[in-house]
């Protein structure tokens, strides 16, 4: 498999703590949300394949079946936000929501 976050890929990723881990796909996705706010739906479809790029890298080391359920769920609905119909009527401030407090929480722990 071709990676767009090679160094991550080959093991680095699995050395960040999962705060760190979830504040970073939800970089990922703030990138997205801002393209399809400029229009700009290349750039947008690229972020959201490293959002789920990333998210995978996640869910291969996730321990716990609620840890994995939850997401699972996140990138169902994240798919569906951005190539579906949204029937999870996800918004972009919800995205923000659902993200920010990961961010927090991994900048406060350094």
């Amino acid at each position: 498999m071709s990676y767009q976050h090679r160094e991550l890929a080959a093991g680095r990723w699995h050395q960040l703590s999962f705060l760190e881990q979830m504040a970073n796909i939800g970089s990922e996705l703030e990138r997205a949300l801002n393209w399809r706010a400029k229009n700009n739906l290349t750039y947008a479809q690229q972020a959201l394949a490293r959002a789920l790029e990333l998210l995978d890298l996640t869910l291969e080391s996730a321990e716990g079946f609620a840890r994995k359920k939850e997401l699972c769920r996140v990138r169902e609905a994240m798919v569906d936000y951005f190539c579906g119909t949204n029937q999870f009527g996800s918004t972009e401030r919800s995205w923000r929501r659902y993200f920010a407090p990961f961010a927090y929480a991994a900048r406060k722990n350094r």
